[in-house]
């Protein structure tokens, strides 16, 4: 569905959800306020608090479900989600909030709130949820099929890419889209067969069929050349006050975000094909900022410890400094433990030809320039700690491609500088399908795949996946 419309749905399902919490949230506690007058419960359950002690934790369930489901992809496609899949999102949202507001009495040590209360609530809140989601879509399906309350489109265009659109506006019949028929700029005045169950019109008729049907919507799915010859169209269009669409297949097909946006007075198509949605990177930075500040702070001890092992073992600096290339290709100095003798770099031409993976990327599994701590420290990943530097700075992030090196750079291929574009980070998704086992080129693939696909909640998912694979020290060397 249209990209607004979907948002809508999206907005309205999120508050029906919220409201839907909240009645779970009274009707758990009337529940359990009851079952304490029965014996079996009674020895089992402690007498519950006023309702009045436990709005703040009604106020934490609200915040904790908007959140989760802002950040996540759950209210998403709302229109083209099946059964099971509603279901399914129903269950891990909720089991999500559950865990956040388990660990969250566990941690402000809340042992005035019941245990078994908060687990009735979610139990409550699924089943309300279900039939509350069946309920809303089945009579809001009602309502628009006994009023007629449709939303009447009409494509300009018989091509490939106009097929495609009309069967996506079929796939979003439930929410009340209804395709009228296809205009052929073609075919003039003269009339033309039906394209499936659709009627093709002559463009000559668009005129007569906007006086005398209802269109809420006009869609051209046209090329470039065919766009300019039917601007008077298009401005017809836009003096009888009917919206028009337009669909930018002759765009490059490389740029995902499309958008017009204004610089002062002047209109600027913008297109992108890496993230730039300014508030969720600034949730991300945020993110990093405060867990980088707070690991600089707790793991003090730890990173003191680690510096006089390599000064006690090693001769030479405890941190290693290299330049690396950052976002857009910024340069910035990386910190690391120094897990290698001193003279390392200048070794390195003469170990090339063991170099074990291929693209421009050098790494050998038994390194002799490695110290025995160093060793240590790389199995673990505890020579990146002082990244986490980086990362308060702003030139790192905690999840996103590798920093890699000026002379690395410089021999990409033009596709493969697009991971230039995301901040670079300390993990990504490499790292969960084996870190050193990568080849070059299905780790580029990875980086770009991670861009197209880049989330809040992606970044969450991976960053919690590469815990226990450190731990592990899989796949490092």
């Amino acid at each position: 569905m249209f990209d607004r419309r979907s948002k809508l749905l999206s907005t309205v399902t999120l508050l029906h959800d919220l409201a839907v919490t909240c009645v779970a949230f009274v009707v758990a506690y009337l529940l359990r306020s009851l079952l304490v007058h029965f014996a079996f419960f009674s020895q089992r359950f402690p007498d519950i608090y006023p309702f009045v002690h436990y709005l703040p934790l009604l106020l934490a369930f609200l915040a904790v479900w908007a959140v989760v489901g802002y950040f996540s992809s759950f209210y998403r496609d709302l229109e083209l989600s099946n059964p099971i899949q509603l279901i399914l999102n129903i269950v891990n949202q909720l089991a999500i909030v559950l865990v956040v507001i388990y660990a969250g009495l566990y941690l402000f040590r809340r042992v005035d709130i019941s245990r078994s209360y908060v687990l009735l609530t979610g139990a409550i809140d699924f089943v309300l949820l279900l039939v509350g989601r069946g309920v809303s879509y089945a009579s809001a399906g009602w309502m628009r099929d006994k009023l007629g309350r449709y939303h009447y489109l009409l494509i300009v265009g018989c091509g490939l890419r106009a097929r495609e659109i009309a069967s996506l506006i079929e796939e979003s019949r439930a929410t009340g889209l209804r395709l009228i028929g296809f205009i052929d700029p073609e075919s003039g005045d003269a009339p033309s067969e039906n394209l499936g169950r659709y009627k093709i019109f002559p463009l000559d008729a668009l005129s007569s069929i906007l006086q005398k049907q209802v269109v809420d919507e006009i869609i051209f799915a046209l090329n470039l050349q065919e766009l300019a010859r039917l601007e008077p169209v298009i401005q017809h269009c836009a003096d009888v006050g009917v919206k028009t669409r337009l669909q930018l297949e002759f765009l490059p097909a490389a740029y995902s975000r499309i958008y017009i946006e204004k610089f002062h007075d002047v209109e600027l198509l913008s297109l992108s094909s890496a993230p730039d949605s300014e508030m969720r990177l600034f949730f991300k930075r945020a993110f990093d900022m405060t867990l980088s500040a707070a690991s600089l702070l707790l793991l003090s001890p730890l990173l003191a410890c680690i510096a006089a092992m390599i000064r006690i073992t090693s001769p030479g600096p405890v941190l290693f400094r290299q330049t690396r290339c950052g976002l857009g290709g910024r340069r910035f100095t990386i910190y690391k433990f120094r897990s290698m003798i001193n003279n390392a770099e200048q070794l390195r031409a003469e170990l090339h030809q063991h170099n074990e993976l291929d693209g421009p990327v050098f790494k050998i599994s038994d390194d002799p320039r490695i110290t025995p701590v160093g060793r240590w420290l790389r199995r673990f990943s505890l020579d990146e700690l002082p990244q986490l530097w980086n990362v308060f700075r702003g030139e790192m992030s905690f999840v996103g491609p590798r920093p890699a090196i000026p002379e690395e750079v410089e021999q990409y291929e033009d596709w493969q500088r697009r991971r230039l574009r995301m901040r670079p980070g300390l993990t990504c998704t490499w790292v969960l399908e084996g870190r050193n086992h990568v080849d070059f080129t299905r780790w580029m693939q990875l980086d770009l795949s991670y861009i197209d696909n880049w989330s809040l909640w992606l970044d969450v998912k991976i960053f919690l996946r590469t815990i226990p694979i450190v731990l592990s020290g899989r796949g490092a060397y």
